[in-house]
């Protein structure tokens, strides 16, 4: 009977410790899904948000992204600024600098397309009569209408930049603010501007239209840190999200580089240019002429940043003094590398 007994405490006590271990594996499981918003253009040079989201690498770091598009840089700044957005995807502007220098915490943590040498990002067109006529090169747009975004702008700054190598000035043109990329490539058709600076796929869809030509690729005139990825105050205080997110960026990153720099594997290149195309809906041919320079892990050319405060103060378009620190945070790319 007490052989009973002892046999029947043993059999309790592992069925007891079953159940421990059980509850224990279900505490320890997987955590929830992180939501993480996510503000966009319709661009080519978001390559690796559409490689990241199309290959399931957010949903890997336990990331559910909500896809929000935009139709201009100045509207992504200012949600992500104001935390309506976690992370913002866009051109560096004047006024997201001027956001940083009146104290808002958002912060430029990544690369997200550059103006190099070689790479087709952002460039100079004019209308196709124009070009017939003899503008053909940076100096010819002298005295033209040049059409743009928004003042402060990406556009804005690669424009004055470009003059400047030539001897003129942003009043050597005349700058026609436009508001939105379709309403700068519906004034380029109709001939309401002389020429415009546009970026990838929309240069490619302006030369197959036949409306307007290539004058200059800006990477072949200054290099530039054209756009980059920026975290807003919220999201910058949730470390473990922010790591994941840059973590399954820069898998992203590295997946685009290989396909699109070093394009030693046609395959591959194919299934990217076929992501790019299906999120900025133009056509795989257009997208293939057109792939940007992105670092391969997502690095800032940081020390650019310094070169935009600075003109953009010299032009008065930032209020105040800005160090780049305050507006730039590496260190968490740096983390999401080492795990």
């Amino acid at each position: 009977m007490k052989k009973i007994l002892i046999l029947f405490t043993a059999v309790c006590f592992m069925f007891l410790m079953a159940g421990c271990g059980g509850e224990d594996k279900k505490a320890a499981g997987p955590k929830a899904k992180t939501a993480v918003s996510l503000g966009m253009l319709r661009l080519t040079s978001s390559a690796p948000l559409f490689i990241a989201l199309d290959k399931g690498y957010f949903a890997e770091e336990n990331l559910e992204i909500d896809q929000q598009w935009f139709d201009a840089a100045h509207p992504i700044a200012v949600a992500t600024a104001s935390s309506k957005v976690d992370v913002g995807a866009t051109g560096i502007t004047a006024s997201l600098f001027n956001m940083a220098a009146s104290g808002q915490q958002l912060a430029i943590v990544a690369d997200k397309g550059r103006e190099q040498k070689g790479f087709s990002s952002s460039a100079l067109l004019v209308t196709s009569d124009n070009y017939n006529n003899g503008i053909t090169k940076l100096e010819d747009i002298k005295g033209k209408r040049i059409g743009i975004t928004q003042k402060g702008s990406t556009f804005h700054y690669m424009l004055g930049r470009m003059l400047e190598t030539k001897g003129l000035t942003l009043e050597d043109v005349e700058i026609v603010p436009l508001g939105k990329l379709s309403a700068v490539m519906a004034a380029l058709e109709s001939k309401q501007i002389d020429g415009a600076i546009l970026n990838e796929p929309n240069i490619t869809k302006v030369q197959t239209a036949g409306y307007g030509k290539l004058v200059t690729q800006v990477g072949d005139v200054i290099p530039y840190q054209t756009s980059a990825l920026f975290f807003s105050p919220k999201f910058l205080k949730n470390e473990d999200a922010a790591v994941r997110f840059l973590r399954a960026y820069k898998k992203a990153c590295n997946y685009y580089y290989d396909a699109a720099i070093d394009n030693k594997d046609p395959k591959k290149l194919d299934e990217v240019v076929g992501i790019i195309a299906k999120y900025v809906k133009a056509p795989e041919a257009d997208i293939k002429l057109g792939l940007p320079y992105i670092d391969r892990d997502g690095k800032l050319l940081d020390s650019d940043i310094q070169t935009q405060i600075d003109w953009y103060t010299s032009h008065g378009m930032i209020e105040g003094k800005l160090d780049p620190q305050a507006v730039t945070n590496t260190s968490l790319l740096s983390k999401a590398m080492q795990k």
